[in-house]
């Protein structure tokens, strides 16, 4: 890749806080990804985080939509609060939203992405990485170009981005300018130059997460709010600007 199609790379950070948002606009990022619990790989921010993170000025706002962590295969149910959180985003002024629906088989639910793409416009719409669990990812494609999406995520259905890397390539090859291939997870300084170069990639998706200890200094170790999965009361992750500007001047190198 060109010095030129370098400074041309353009990143999001998926990001679960409002100082997220600003260190991933401080940092020089195009854009954030905007979610809730991380931890189950994001689900829909709170109507009160879009609503401050709209007011954060200089960088876009794609909201996720994704009413609980699991599957994609949602009940009518999870549906209709998927349309009622797509209409809370769009009147709170996010610029894209972010869902990604399947069936049983694994294959793309067509007729429900037709119906969530029509109620998100005029918001861009990102396909998210359900599509790392479709069976095969060149026809899963295919099916996003005739909907009309403009993006979809992906690390090339592999566990990290290294190894979905050949995958990610071709996959942008079979795009061409049809549909952008959004992807980095995963991604570090380390690695970031190597993965441009190796999937010819040019916006970039990755989050920067630092450990951020409590303030509490009462505390109660053996106490805990979540179930089986216990992650730590009295310490966070938190976007750093320093991380994101890390990762963004190794992938243009």
């Amino acid at each position: 890749m060109s010095d030129n199609g370098k400074a041309g790379l353009r990143f999001e950070i998926c990001v679960d806080s409002i100082a997220g948002v600003i260190a991933a606009r401080d940092a020089g990022a195009h854009r954030v990804e905007l979610c809730a619990s991380l931890i189950e790989g994001g689900t829909t921010p709170s109507l009160g985080m879009i609503r401050e993170a709209r007011k954060v000025e200089g960088i876009g706002l794609h909201v996720i939509i994704r009413p609980r962590g699991g599957d994609f295969l949602y009940a009518p149910e999870e549906i209709a609060v998927m349309e009622a959180d797509i209409d809370a985003a769009k009147a709170e002024g996010a610029d894209g939203i972010v869902f990604g629906m399947l069936n049983p088989d694994g294959t793309v639910d067509v007729e429900l992405t037709r119906r969530l793409v029509a109620r998100a416009r005029p918001c861009a719409v990102t396909f998210h990485r359900a599509f790392d669990m479709t069976p095969d990812p060149f026809a899963a494609l295919e099916t996003l170009i005739d909907l009309g999406i403009e993006r979809v995520l992906t690390i090339g259905q592999e566990a990290t981005m290294l190894e979905g890397a050949d995958t990610v390539a071709a996959l942008v090859e079979a795009a061409g300018d049809r549909i952008i291939i959004l992807s980095g997870g995963g991604m570090t300084p380390r690695t970031a130059a190597r993965i441009v170069a190796m999937t010819g990639i040019k916006e970039i998706h990755f989050a920067a997460l630092a450990p951020v200890p409590s303030g509490m200094r009462f505390r109660r170790p053996d106490v805990f709010m979540g179930g089986t999965l216990r992650p730590p009361e009295y310490d966070r992750l938190d976007t750093t600007t320093g991380d994101v500007a890390a990762i963004i001047g190794a992938a243009r190198g």
